[in-house]
């Protein structure tokens, strides 16, 4: 059979306290003025006596679950993402909140039904997230409860999101090249229209005029953001006369195609050719030789922002402002950047 559940009389009984006393404190029941000394002393006994609260009366009281919905479409599956599911369960730990995660794959007749069941079970708010940058049409359910939009944003509305600075990354990434000495820079880009795409591909070309270096054209070659897509741009750019000495990619998985491409051209990373990445999908970036210079996503602070952010609509009832943010994007140094061929390094 089961343990007894301890009960409050008897952690009263314990502590000398009154029932009512020890269950404001246990309860957390704001505006009591209960001395310091007395809550230490009732919340050690309840720890002796092993008490836990009976959190389906204080949800009927109070009128909360105590859980998060979390609902995306490939993220529960996506290793580079899953420290955005960790950022989301520390930060909803601190709340004494549970995440209920759903992953639709893009399915919107089950997307439709995940997003009820989480109502039907009264969760406290829904987390929408998404598996990359992208713009949203939310659904129209997401209403029906507090909602923040994550690693995604929705065009002509007032939903509160959290997406990573797409502009900033690249202007970290193409600044750690610059500040080697390199003036002749290729980008790899991605031929899917996302705001990362764009994002990436501004910062790249605003890093570049701001040295005082015009942008061209066929500096920038766009294919698939995969390995394979990575090798047949880096080809395109390096097997030619005066080849760039460097290249910022847009993703991880491209580079791992340029050091592929250097690779076949005889090429030696960094003293031929400068690499730097986007995401730092660490199975990819820590394990690529020499390791990958890249910048990383904010995956865990998008996670936390999340919560937190839900928590303040909840709390306030959908009253206080939230403002969207757009996180940094830091810069991950390994050993794929060095000065340009022919010059001292620095």
């Amino acid at each position: 059979m089961g343990q007894t559940r301890v009960t409050i009389r008897e952690v009263a009984a314990r502590a000398g306290f009154s029932i009512t006393t020890v269950s404001h404190v246990l309860n957390e029941v704001p505006g009591k003025r209960i001395p310091d000394s007395t809550r230490m002393l009732v919340k050690a006994v309840a720890d002796d006596l092993g008490y836990r609260p009976n959190r389906l009366a204080q949800g009927l009281r109070l009128q909360r679950s105590d859980t998060i919905g979390f609902i995306s479409d490939w993220i529960a599956t996506s290793p580079h993402a899953g420290q955005t599911i960790v950022g989301a369960q520390q930060a909803a730990s601190e709340y004494g909140s549970l995440l209920l995660l759903m992953n639709s794959g893009t399915d919107a007749d089950l997307e439709t039904r995940e997003i009820r069941a989480l109502l039907d079970r009264q969760v406290d708010g829904i987390i929408y997230a998404a598996e990359y940058h992208r713009l949203v049409t939310p659904p129209a359910l997401l209403h029906d409860t507090h909602a923040v939009l994550l690693d995604a944003r929705a065009t002509g509305s007032d939903w509160a999101y959290a997406v990573p600075d797409e502009v900033g990354g690249a202007l970290t990434a193409v600044g750690a090249l610059l500040e080697q000495g390199h003036r002749n820079i290729g980008h790899l880009s991605n031929v899917d229209d996302i705001p990362a795409t764009a994002g990436r591909l501004d910062g790249y070309r605003t890093g570049l005029s701001r040295a005082g270096i015009a942008p061209h054209d066929d500096l920038v070659v766009a294919e698939e953001s995969d390995a394979t897509g990575g090798y047949r741009a880096a080809m395109a750019l390096l097997d030619r006369p005066n080849r760039p000495t460097a290249l910022f990619c847009f993703n991880d998985r491209m580079a791992m195609g340029a050091y592929q491409a250097a690779t076949a051209l005889g090429l030696a990373i960094p003293q031929d050719l400068s690499i730097v990445g986007f995401d730092d999908q660490e199975i990819i970036s820590a394990g690529l030789r020499p390791g990958l210079t890249t910048v990383a996503l904010p995956h865990r602070e998008m996670g936390q922002w999340a919560v937190h952010t839900l928590m303040r609509l909840i709390k306030s009832d959908g009253r206080e402002a939230v403002e969207p943010v757009v996180l940094p994007c830091p810069l991950v140094r390994r050993a794929s950047v060095g000065s340009p061929p022919g010059t001292c390094g620095r």
